[in-house]
């Protein structure tokens, strides 16, 4: 997993913690740390569930992304990584406690991050 999809989790797990608990910045860790993705649903709103979403949303927004900008030679538009995530994600990948507008926001913050990031990677410095 590459750093731009890692620094965005964490991006996205920080602005989303306010709603979904302070301990979704270390669940986020955990599900990046994770050697083989496995994830607990035995819990109401199970938090690693939640932070394997945000990591696999990041990675799909990253991967979108890139697919993208190769294949049109332009980077593609926020609402269009999101739509695509919405049609990629399966229902298993979604933790079942959450509703569809939870799911939509989450999916949103985190590609709001990442394409934050990725931007971030690919402007130039300014010249001192």
């Amino acid at each position: 997993m590459n750093d731009a999809i890692q620094q965005a989790a964490r991006a996205a797990a920080a602005r989303l913690a306010p709603e979904y608990g302070g301990r979704l910045p270390a669940d986020v860790e955990a599900a990046l740390h994770s050697a083989d993705g496995a994830t607990r649903r035995d819990q109401y709103l199970d938090p690693i569930s939640l932070g394997g979403l945000v990591v696999s949303v990041a990675t799909l927004a990253w991967t979108v992304y890139q697919d993208h900008k190769k294949k049109h030679n332009d980077p593609p538009a926020i609402s269009v990584i999101i739509r695509t995530i919405r049609i990629e994600l399966s229902d298993s990948d979604i933790p079942e406690q959450l509703d569809t507008e939870q799911r939509d926001r989450i999916i949103q913050a985190v590609v709001e991050e990442t394409t934050h990031v990725i931007n971030d990677e690919v402007v130039p410095p300014p010249d001192q």
